[in-house]
């Protein structure tokens, strides 16, 4: 029997069964995972002991009526998974699995999937009719049809009361509204980031953290919004994943608007690699002028050095290049990776620096200026 949900779903939110080649470990829980469409996840009771295993389609207990998905865990793993996304419902509270699902089973879920995008365009319509500053992002309907979802994305609160009668007269289902994120959406539908690999919201991810600019400036990366924003128009949740390792190693590293004072000179931080552990020096504060790279241990000691009164001869560090410390990690060998490549260049409309349109009347000035000293010398040629 094949699956009426969209071919995506199978690939969002995979989980691996490392318990699987364990004895007995099919028959060592009666919860099970069930997957729907695209991201949504279930986790129903087995009282019947069916025989399910990963990839059977079964028919599940919804309120109201049935639902019919897919069965992507069992074994002792779901109850781990159920602990790690927080179920607070008690084994007695949670619905059942009712039966293994039939073919009348899956052309009904079928049928229902089929009017989804339909049904979403007109949604958004009558949304806008309304005037609500929301966005039906994607509807979902149950496998019986019975009930519809709508997931919907606003920046603030929204009364939908109205909005709910209107659907439930145009769609003759039960309305369930549910608001998501910029980033759930993302997740739903699915894609490729620039790593080239799915995107983790739509694979593993599942728990949704901030992320802020702080996340880049401690990892020295360029704060360009066009390179750190993710499909989402969200910042890249990828930018959280080294934080901490850049944290650790940027304990050991000095101050950074310490100076280090020299019997010649005054050297300023210019550049910190947290992960080298190599720290430039400049001579000047803004610019690199005589660079020199040090290692956390050299500079603590000139630092203590200078708090004692003393001033070292030379710092002691190797020379280094403004070009070897804007260096990249890596070689662009097909000279491609930069995003603006693909922005227009902007053209001159003629002003000056300070924005101000040039004075036509002074170039008329000129002009006449110019053509006053040309007339006394064509008359001197025609005498």
């Amino acid at each position: 029997m094949s699956s009426p949900f969209h071919n995506n779903s199978r690939h969002m939110l995979p989980v691996v069964d490392w318990l699987s080649d364990i004895p007995g470990d099919a028959n060592g829980c009666d919860f099970v995972e069930v997957q729907f469409k695209n991201t949504r996840k279930g986790y129903y009771r087995n009282p019947d002991h069916l025989p399910v295993e990963k990839g059977t389609m079964v028919v599940t207990q919804a309120v109201p009526g049935t639902d019919l998905g897919e069965v992507t865990l069992t074994g002792r793993l779901v109850q781990l998974q159920m602990r790690k996304n927080r179920i607070r419902e008690t084994p007695e509270e949670l619905r059942r699995l009712l039966r293994l699902a039939t073919e009348a089973d899956l052309q009904r879920a079928a049928e229902a999937h089929t009017k989804e995008q339909a049904t979403m365009i007109e949604a958004r319509k009558l949304a806008k009719s309304l005037g609500l500053e929301m966005k039906i992002g994607d509807v979902e309907y149950q496998g019986d049809g019975s009930k519809a979802i709508f997931y919907y994305i606003a920046e603030g609160r929204v009364d939908f009361r109205q909005l709910i009668k209107v659907y439930a007269e145009a769609f003759r289902v039960r309305i369930e509204m549910k608001q998501i994120g910029a980033r759930q959406e993302a997740g739903r539908i699915g894609g490729t980031g620039p790593c080239g690999r799915e995107l983790c919201c739509s694979t593993w991810m599942t728990q949704f953290s901030s992320v802020g600019t702080m996340a880049a400036r401690i990892q020295n990366i360029s704060p360009n919004p066009q390179k750190l924003a993710g499909q989402c128009a969200k910042l890249k949740c990828c930018l959280n994943y080294e934080v901490p390792v850049y944290e650790d190693a940027m304990k050991a590293m000095p101050n950074r608007r310490q100076p280090l004072e020299t019997a010649d000179a005054t050297y300023y931080c210019f550049s910190i690699d947290p992960l080298k552990g190599e720290i430039t020096y400049s001579t000047d504060a803004r610019r690199p002028v005589n660079l020199q790279v040090l290692t956390p241990k050299q500079a603590w000691a000139i630092i203590e050095m200078n708090q004692r009164g003393e001033k070292p001869a030379m710092l002691g560090g190797k020379a280094s290049s403004a070009e070897m410390v804007n260096e990249v990690g890596y070689e662009n060998v097909v000279g491609q990776d930069d995003l603006t490549r693909f922005d227009k260049k902007k053209r001159r409309n003629g002003n000056n620096r300070n924005g101000n349109r040039p004075n036509r009347q002074n170039d008329n000035n000129r002009r006449d200026n110019r053509n006053n000293r040309q007339r006394p010398r064509n008359q001197e040629m025609k005498n």
